[in-house]
């Protein structure tokens, strides 16, 4: 390149970028806060998002809930046979949890998952740190005040106890703020939750009627 041809670009290039500079920025506008959030974790394997159990149950609360605006946020997690990786999830929905308390305290907060999106979803509850973890290995518990802003606990298919202990992680258990307003479904043959059965049932939840269910239960709460 000549001397010439490179004055000529870095030309181009000034002006090009006085004419940014120049021009006004857009401002920034917050979006308005919705009626009611639904932050739910996938499961293991389903691709980023809400996954199909997911998106079934998030379609039957709008439905349910016509005039209602609903924001949706999917947990961001592996959702991986690295099980440890699901700590990510917790942190995860937790972080979300908050900032929307914070930002819009009067949305309704949702927290669902499916499988071990349900385990992420249970572990968020807790108020201590589960026995046998390192408590430097796990986010903190939530502050008990966020627990007024989430009005539903939805969780298909969670992890039973034998389950969790064959993966040598400790049971899942819901914090006390959260119980009663915690629904859990389990197909009964769903050896994932049931502890026997047969594992095809464990992909049925948006087949059988649950996601519905579950839909009903949350939109009385809203």
């Amino acid at each position: 390149m000549s001397a010439r041809q490179l004055i000529r670009l870095l030309g181009v290039a000034a002006v090009t970028t006085g004419a940014l500079l120049a021009a006004p920025s857009p401002l920034a506008v917050a979006e308005p806060c919705p009626d009611a959030e639904l932050v739910f974790a996938r499961g293991t394997f389903e691709p980023p998002g809400l996954g199909g159990i997911g998106q079934s149950f998030v379609d039957a609360v709008r439905k349910q809930a016509a005039g209602k605006s609903i924001s949706v946020y999917p947990v961001n997690y592996p959702a991986s046979t690295d099980f440890p990786t699901a700590v990510q999830g917790i942190r995860d929905a937790s972080n979300r949890i908050q900032a929307t308390a914070a930002r819009c305290p009067d949305t309704k907060i949702v927290l669902g998952g499916f499988s071990q999106g349900a385990a992420v979803a249970g572990f968020v509850t807790s108020e201590t740190v589960p026995s046998g973890l390192n408590a430097d290995d796990v986010p903190d518990p939530m502050p008990p005040e966020i627990a007024d802003h989430v009005v539903a606990v939805v969780l298909f298919g969670k992890p039973g106890p034998s389950f969790m202990a064959a993966i040598d992680t400790p049971p899942v258990e819901i914090g006390d703020l959260y119980k009663g307003k915690t629904i859990e479904l389990c197909i009964a043959d769903d050896p994932i939750c049931a502890g026997s059965g047969d594992g095809a049932n464990h992909a049925l939840y948006n087949q059988n009627g649950m996601t519905d269910q579950a839909a009903r239960y949350v939109v009385g709460k809203l």
